[in-house]
């Protein structure tokens, strides 16, 4: 319940114009979750720094059409979702590839990656997610690496828990099958 008054009070004073100070506690406090869950997607340091900027760009400029009927914070979630698919498509065309050229491209970059802290095994599992088809891709993810409820990822990706649980358990099937084929 204290967190639902915070969240409410930010949101308030997010909408005030201009409340430099609620967005500086917004960036704090949601900053390092979706860094993580935009790298996760686009692989690359300076590239999910570009998409995290976008996304906190986005979200000031469109804080007041927040209707609160979701948690601010998966609220933060689709919009960087959707950011970072964006950017991905963005790049593949640029680069004149297909998404999955350019997944593997980006996945076999993050060796060289100063910033990849992963061993083989972390390669390994990245390609064997890269198989699956985006959305479990994107499920995987979040609820593997960041945990998230199948009700917070319901809301987020207007996905019922049902089909959620679906995807997830396919995924893993079929990256535990990967993984054994390697």
């Amino acid at each position: 319940m204290q967190t639902q008054i915070i969240e409410s009070q930010l949101i308030d004073d997010l909408k005030k114009q201009p409340n430099h100070a609620a967005f500086t506690i917004l960036v704090e406090k949601y900053q390092e979750r979706l860094y993580w869950h935009i790298r996760q997607m686009v692989k690359n340091h300076e590239d999910t720094d570009d998409v995290l900027q976008n996304v906190f760009i986005k979200v000031h400029r469109s804080i007041h059409s927040f209707k609160g009927d979701s948690k601010l914070y998966t609220w933060l979630y689709r919009i960087a979702t959707n950011e970072a698919i964006t950017f991905l498509n963005k790049r593949a065309k640029q680069y004149h590839i297909s998404s999955e050229a350019l997944q593997d491209r980006l996945i076999n970059s993050l060796e060289s990656d100063l910033y990849f802290e992963g061993d083989e095994i972390q390669i390994q599992l990245q390609k064997a997610i890269q198989t699956l088809p985006e959305k479990q891709q994107t499920v995987f993810r979040m609820k593997y690496f960041q945990d998230i409820t199948y009700e917070e990822l319901s809301e987020i990706t207007d996905t019922s828990v049902g089909a959620l649980k679906s995807s997830y358990h396919i995924a893993t099937k079929k990256i535990t099958d990967y993984l054994k084929s390697t």
